[in-house]
C-alpha cells in the first residue's frame, strides 16, 4: 500500500462505517433514516431544541440539505418544527418523544460500531490516529 491510498482507505471506512450504523437501526427497528438524519437528532440530544440554523452549523450541511433531512424526520415523526412567534424567518426544531426514545438505541449502536471500529487497536495507536487526522482536517 502506498501513502497515496490513505484517502481512498478513508473514504471506504466511512462507507463501511455508515452501512453498519444503517443496518443496526433496521436491527432496532428504524428504517428510513440515515447517518445524516442521526447527525441531527444527536445535536438534538445535546440542546433539546435547535434553530435551523444551529443545526446547520453544528452538522456542517447547508440549510437546504439541513430543511430537506429535519423535513423528513418530521414526516417519521421524531422532530418538530415550530416557527419562531417574533421573527418568523426562525425556525426551531425539537425532537418529539418518539425522537427522544432513540437516544438509548443510538448509544447502544454507536458503541457497538466503536468496539469494531477500535478492534485490536491499542490505546496508544487509537490516540496516535486521532492526532493524526486532527492534523490532515487542520490542513484543509
Amino acid at each position: 500500500m502506498e501513502t497515496r491510498d490513505a484517502i481512498s482507505l478513508i473514504s471506504k471506512i466511512r462507507e463501511k462505517v455508515n452501512r453498519f450504523i444503517v443496518a443496526e437501526m433496521v436491527k432496532h427497528g428504524i428504517d428510513g433514516i440515515g447517518t445524516s438524519h442521526g447527525d441531527i437528532i444527536y445535536a438534538l440530544f445535546e440542546k433539546p431544541r435547535l434553530t435551523m440554523a444551529d443545526i446547520s452549523k453544528r452538522i456542517n450541511k447547508d440549510k437546504s440539505t439541513v430543511t430537506a433531512l429535519v423535513d423528513k424526520l418530521v414526516r417519521l415523526g421524531y422532530v418538530t418544527k415550530e416557527r419562531d412567534r417574533d421573527d418568523t424567518r426562525v425556525v426551531y426544531v425539537a425532537l418529539t418523544s418518539k425522537g427522544s426514545e432513540l437516544e438509548t438505541i443510538f448509544e447502544s449502536i454507536s458503541k457497538e460500531m466503536l468496539d469494531v471500529f477500535y478492534l485490536n487497536i491499542s490505546d496508544k495507536e487509537k490516540e496516535d490516529l486521532l492526532n493524526v487526522l486532527k492534523k490532515i482536517y487542520q490542513n484543509f
